[in-house]
């Protein structure tokens, strides 16, 4: 199979790029994990999918350079927060840097894999052992088999076209 490169082709420009995926709306989650030093680490992240169900597992894709993804490779596990619709504050925190988000935030390590669960803030956790992951220009493209899910009441946060919104299911569209 050729790639692009080989065939000669360009790729598009970064701001094209990004139009592209803004015009994808998505759900948000706070993915998190905690390092060598037993700090937790974390970040708003929206490059997340299923890739199977048996075993179940998810991608997520995270910055190089992000001390989230460091974290991650320490240990090994990482949770996924999925934010409720009421969690943009915690979208926004986690997208820029703070010196101390968690401080900032209702959380817990969950006993089942021992990464941090954003309990006020997410519809949905899973906890996840990574399995393998890849280097993909700037950013890491990381599996992860989850190990635990918990769902809470309440609907997600999506983002798109640069804007936040609920999903709300019972109306029509």
């Amino acid at each position: 199979m050729a790639v692009p490169s080989e065939l000669g082709e360009q790729t598009c420009a970064e701001d094209d790029y990004r139009a592209l995926m803004g015009s994808f709306p998505t759900g948000v989650a706070v993915v998190t994990s905690t390092g060598a030093d037993g700090f937790p680490r974390g970040l708003t992240c929206s490059s997340l999918t299923s890739v199977a169900v048996s075993p179940p597992t998810l991608l997520i894709c995270l910055h190089t350079r992000s001390s989230t993804l460091q974290a991650l490779c320490e240990s090994g596990r990482f949770a996924v927060n999925l934010l409720r619709a009421e969690g943009r504050h915690v979208a926004e925190l986690f997208s820029r840097p703070v010196d101390d988000r968690f401080a900032l935030v209702t959380w817990a390590f969950s006993a089942a894999n021992g990464q941090p669960v954003l309990m006020e803030d997410a519809v949905a956790f899973a906890g996840c052992r990574v399995t393998r992951s890849l280097l993909v220009g700037d950013h890491a493209v990381v599996l992860g088999e989850v190990t635990d899910v918990t769902r809470a009441a309440g609907v997600p946060l999506l983002y798109g076209l640069r804007r936040f919104a609920a999903w709300r299911p019972d109306q029509d569209g």
